[in-house]
């Protein structure tokens, strides 16, 4: 018993510590609202996880763009606190994304979520810029290729261009610039992407995120981002830290990682508390912010995962949000319903109802009063 206090005693100072020096940007010039933002997000961190969803106000089970509608909302009666988008198909110019959601539409929907004080948290599943494949074509080393000097390094500089006009276009009502956290090559240590690990080295991986960050920060002037390192699959911190391109380049330390059957719960939250005890360490030794960027459990059979599952996996992490992934309804494609947060009337929204109840987890109205945009610390 004294060694688990003292173990315990031990895990908050830490936190404690991270509180307290965790406060500076990589980035060396960032806006007002995004080193308010980042530092408040750092002190919420030690009182509360943020619950996310991705697409959140463009659709769900059942709908698609219609104004006010939220799953989450409906069924807790409130917005999430994080939203996260996905930009893919904006390096082809295209008018919608990877997911069919209009970029003009994404817009509106960010600057909603951001004048509601939610945080906004973007990915990028981009094609293969060397095959014209998808995100999922492993089929040559790409990263090498978008290089500097390698042979669709002209190509790459002309999608990161598409990218930062749109990440440019993401202002609030007084024109300033809405901070992002920013997720490129998300999964990272995974290998199912053509920037994965069996697709490119570490030491090409640093170098690609290093280019990439250094062209949106110096090149074209993007001073609201924060940068969001993400992994899946690691068993150690050697294997999460393998292709991090280094505290210079990050702000927050993220993995994803997700339920597939009702078998497995046990070795779920597990695997989850050993990968946060992992994170969040890492995070406070280099005071960055931690976070449970992806997960969920598709079509959600288990009636009481909420609270019976997630919470117990991440209850004692400093995480500064979790976020379950989008809910697409039924897609024809695959012939079955696709969702990972809670919808009206699904089987786990009683569950959802007393686990966004929870003291310690946050949807938008306990964070729209710290007004995490604003330089302040209560």
């Amino acid at each position: 018993m004294l060694k688990k206090i003292i173990l315990f005693s031990f895990a908050f100072t830490i936190i404690g510590l991270q509180k307290v020096v965790a406060q500076k940007l990589s980035h060396p010039n960032p806006t007002a609202e995004t080193r308010a933002l980042y530092q408040n997000l750092q002190m919420l961190s030690t009182k509360a996880i943020l619950f996310g969803h991705q697409d959140d106000l463009a659709y769900g089970v059942g709908w698609k763009y219609q104004e006010g509608r939220s799953d989450v909302k409906e069924t807790a009666g409130e917005y999430p606190a994080v939203y996260g988008w996905d930009i893919g198909k904006i390096e082809h110019a295209a008018p919608n994304n990877i997911d069919g959601v209009p970029f003009d539409k994404m817009r509106d929907y960010i600057k909603a979520g951001y004048e509601r004080g939610a945080v906004i948290t973007i990915s990028w599943h981009f094609d293969n810029p060397l095959t014209g494949g998808s995100s999922w074509d492993t089929t040559r080393n790409t990263v090498r290729a978008i290089l500097p000097m390698g042979e669709k390094h002209q190509l790459y500089l002309q999608w990161l261009d598409r990218a930062a006009n749109f990440l440019l276009s993401l202002k609030g009502a007084k024109g300033e610039y809405i901070p992002v956290l920013f997720r490129p090559f998300h999964e990272l240590t995974g290998h199912w992407f053509w920037w994965g690990s069996r697709s490119t080295s570490p030491e090409e991986m640093k170098e690609i995120w290093r280019f990439t960050a250094d062209y949106l920060r110096k090149t074209k002037k993007i001073d609201h981002l924060i940068m969001v390192y993400n992994t899946n699959d690691f068993k150690t911190s050697a294997d999460f830290l393998r292709s991090y391109p280094g505290d210079e380049y990050v702000d927050v330390l993220s993995f994803d990682t997700y339920q597939f059957d009702l078998k497995n719960k046990d070795r779920f939250i597990s695997e989850i508390k050993r990968q946060s005890e992992i994170v969040t360490r890492l995070a406070a030794e280099k005071n960055k912010l931690a976070a449970f960027a992806e997960t969920g459990f598709e079509n959600i059979p288990d009636p009481n995962w909420w609270t019976g599952t997630l919470w117990p996996a991440i209850k004692d992490y400093p995480l500064s949000y979790v976020l379950v992934w989008r809910n697409a309804g039924y897609m024809p494609s695959s012939k079955k319903m696709h969702y990972y947060a809670p919808h009206k009337g699904g089987r786990s929204a009683k569950d959802f109802k007393r686990f966004s109840q929870n003291p310690r987890v946050w949807l938008e109205k306990k964070l729209r009063t710290k007004k995490i945009y604003q330089n302040q610390t209560n």
